[in-house]
C-alpha cells in the first residue's frame, strides 16, 4: 500500500513557504523505513529548530539507504539540487516541492490541490512550519523581546504560520484519512517551557495554541484510525535558525538528528494505537525497542496530565 506524505514548511526569512509531498511504501519494515527516509527530505531551515530538525538527519538516514550526501535546501537553487538528487535515486516522481506563503489562506488550497493532483489521497501530514524569534531580533536570547515591542503584523504572522496553517491543512486532508480509516498527523510544537519563556512573546503562545489544538484533534479523531501526536527536540537545537549571537557552543546544543527516531516510529504501523502524545527527541533512546523508547520520551500531549477541567452544572433533561 502506498502512503502519501505531506508537510507544511515556511522559510519565513524568504517570505515563502514550501510544501512537499512524498509517496512512500508502508505496511512493512522496509516500507516504514522508506517513509521515514522520504519525510526527512522535508525541511524549513533557519526558521524553527523543530522544523529544521526533521531535515537535519537526512544525510545520516538517507545516506545509509539511498546514498544521498546531506542536503539542506534554503534557496530555490538548493531545492533544485534536491529534486535532481531525487531523480538520480529514481524517486523524482515521488517528490513534489511547492513554494507558497502559508500565512495566506489561499495558499492552503493551492498546496493541497497540487499534492492531490500528483499523488491522490494524502495519508500523512507533518505540520512543521515555523517562524523563529530571531526573525524579529537576532540577539533575542541576550536581549529578550518584550510583548509590547511586537507589531500587530508580526503577531499575525506567527499565529498564521504556527496555528492557522496547521488547522487549515489538517481540515483539508483529514476527511480522506477518516474515509480510509488510516492517517497520521504529526505536529511540531515546542518545549512547554519555551511556550512561557520570556523573550518569546510570539513564538511561545502561537506554538502553545498548536499544542492545545493537537489535544483536541486527537480526541475528535479517536477511533477513526487517524492518530495525532506532537514531537519536539526538547530544547535549544543546533540549526541554521540559531544566530551566531547566542552565548552557547554549537556542540553543546541538542543535535537535530534526535527528531528522526520518534518520527519514524509515529509514521509506522507499530504506532497505530498511539495518539494524543508528545515526544521529546532528546529523551528518545534509539538503543531501546521503539515502544520502550516511546514510554521514556513520551507524555500526554499539551498539559493534559495536570489540567483541571472546568466545573459545569448538571445538564437539564
Amino acid at each position: 500500500m502506498k502512503r502519501r506524505i505531506a508537510a507544511a514548511l515556511c522559510p519565513a526569512v524568504l517570505g515563502l513557504a514550501a510544501s512537499a509531498a512524498f509517496s512512500a511504501g508502508s505496511g512493512n519494515a522496509a516500507g516504514d523505513a522508506r517513509v521515514a527516509s522520504s519525510i526527512k527530505t522535508i525541511m524549513a531551515s533557519m526558521i524553527d529548530p523543530s522544523a529544521d530538525a526533521l531535515w537535519g538527519a537526512v544525510g545520516t538516514v538517507v545516506d545509509k539507504d539511498q546514498g544521498i550526501v546531506e542536503l539542506r535546501p534554503k534557496t530555490p537553487a538548493e531545492w533544485r539540487d534536491l529534486r535532481q538528487a531525487a531523480i538520480r535515486m529514481r524517486e523524482g516522481a515521488n517528490l513534489l516541492t511547492i513554494e507558497a506563503d502559508l500565512a495566506q489562506d489561499e495558499s492552503i488550497d493551492n498546496v493541497v490541490s497540487a499534492a492531490r493532483a500528483r499523488f491522490g489521497t494524502i495519508d500523512i501530514l507533518v505540520n512543521n512550519a515555523g517562524v523563529g524569534q530571531a526573525t524579529l531580533r537576532s540577539d533575542n536570547r541576550t536581549n529578550p523581546i518584550k510583548f509590547w515591542e511586537v507589531t500587530p503584523e508580526q503577531w499575525k504572522l506567527f499565529v498564521a504560520v504556527h496555528t492557522n496553517a496547521p488547522m487549515a491543512l489538517s481540515r483539508a486532508l483529514v476527511h480522506d484519512m477518516m474515509r480510509q480509516r488510516w492517517g497520521r498527523i504529526v505536529n511540531v510544537t515546542t518545549s512547554l517551557g519555551t511556550m512561557i519563556r520570556d523573550g518569546s512573546p510570539t513564538y511561545g503562545p502561537s506554538k502553545a495554541a498548536l499544542e492545545a489544538f493537537s489535544a483536541i484533534m486527537a480526541k475528535d479523531l479517536a477511533g477513526t484510525g487517524v492518530t495525532v501526536n506532537v514531537i519536539v527536540p526538547g530544547g535549544l537545537t543546533n540549526t541554521g535558525m540559531i544566530p551566531a549571537e547566542v552565548p552557547y557552543a554549537r556542540e553543546d546544543m541538542i543535535q537535530p538528528e534526535v527528531m528522526v527516531p520518534p518520527l519514524q516510529w509515529l509514521l509506522s504501523e507499530a504506532a497505530s494505537g498511539v495518539t494524543g502524545r508528545r515526544f521529546l527527541g532528546v529523551h528518545w533512546d534509539p538503543a531501546l525497542p521503539p515502544e520502550e523508547a516511546a514510554a521514556k520520551a513520551g507524555a500526554p500531549v499539551a498539559w493534559t496530565d495536570i489540567a483541571t477541567m472546568p466545573i459545569e452544572p448538571p445538564r437539564r433533561g
